[in-house]
């Protein structure tokens, strides 16, 4: 019996991580894209950090930066040292090769203004009178004041959507784990409103998807995050935002990003204690590990300000330098 080859080895260790609960999608692509990539230079032998390296420099963006390259390099870091077991001369490649992989980037943090203008710039789409600008009103809108995540927002189905209480039900979301998303009386009726327009358009069932495509073969099929983030650009390039953030422009997923912040700066106004809440805002937000909800504290200069205060109180505290 010959040898499996590497893309079924590679499928095999996608497997694996999904049955463990991970969810490995875009890892996953990035991962098969690198088993293709060995099978057409015709590999034989142990993976090599010098093969990986030449993979990692072949970045479809063309973006052509040491940080793009050490990211891939990354991903494949868990399936090299899983292949050992099969092939211990497999090469494991560390930070030496283009450095160590950027930690996270100050981000643009939406001013209120910004998300209403990409409202109405949403609402505005053509098809007019059409359900798309809905649609596409009502997935940024939902994004801008829950602060989910852009794939958690797609996969909701309509039975996931319960406006008499008020709620979401978010299920099996980036770490296998499904949580309740209270919503503010001001999105349940937007939703509400998409929910009403939805049901004119088409015939609904409670597993449908709640965010539809309304045109063509996608009539009915849940949004790809690859048409959001289309139209998303579409609209921020239309609106000519400038960027305030550390990367190219304005990304959806930083709706994410200004919910939180935006929460801690209203709960710091109000007095409250945000050692506290922090608790309360990562649950909401899906956090696996609190340190990822008090990344937000860095985010923007008023809470970085506050920072700083806390740690003068702390350094001026009787003996805080001894303890």
């Amino acid at each position: 019996m010959s040898a499996p080859t590497i893309m079924q080895r590679a499928r095999t260790f996608l497997a694996e991580r999904r049955r463990l609960g991970f969810q490995a999608r875009n890892p996953g692509y990035a991962l098969i894209s690198f088993a293709r990539f060995v099978e057409r230079r015709r590999h034989q032998g142990p993976l090599t950090v010098a093969l990986m390296a030449e993979w990692a420099r072949c970045d479809k963006a063309q973006r052509g930066t040491a940080e793009t390259w050490a990211r891939r390099l990354k991903i494949l870091r868990p399936f090299a040292r899983w292949m050992r077991q099969f092939e211990p001369r497999t090469a494991v490649p560390d930070e030496s090769i283009f450095g160590p992989v950027p930690g996270r980037v100050a981000p643009h943090i939406y001013r209120d203004e910004e998300i209403v203008a990409l409202l109405a710039a949403a609402r505005a789409l053509h098809p007019k009178g059409s359900l798309r600008p809905a649609t596409f009103e009502a997935v940024f809108g939902l994004l801008a004041s829950t602060g989910l995540r852009v794939s958690e927002a797609l996969a909701l189905r309509d039975a996931d959507v319960d406006l008499t209480a008020g709620a979401l039900t978010v299920r099996r979301t980036k770490f296998a784990k499904s949580r309740l998303v209270p919503l503010h009386w001001s999105t349940v009726g937007a939703l509400a409103s998409y929910r009403q327009r939805r049901c004119r358009a088409m015939h609904t069932n409670a597993q449908m998807p709640f965010f539809i495509g309304s045109r063509g073969r996608l009539l009915g099929r849940a949004l790809s995050q690859r048409q959001v983030h289309r139209v998303f650009i579409e609209l921020r390039n239309q609106l000519g935002w400038i960027n305030r953030g550390a990367t190219e422009g304005p990304r959806l997923h930083q709706l994410r990003h200004a919910f939180a912040v935006k929460r801690l700066l209203l709960w710091h106004r109000q007095g409250i204690d945000l050692d506290q809440a922090m608790l309360s805002l990562s649950t909401y937000l899906g956090h696996t590990k609190i340190s990822n909800t008090y990344w937000y504290l860095s985010a923007v200069p008023e809470l970085m300000a506050l920072v700083g205060k806390r740690f003068e109180r702390f350094v001026a505290a009787p003996g805080a330098l001894n303890e």
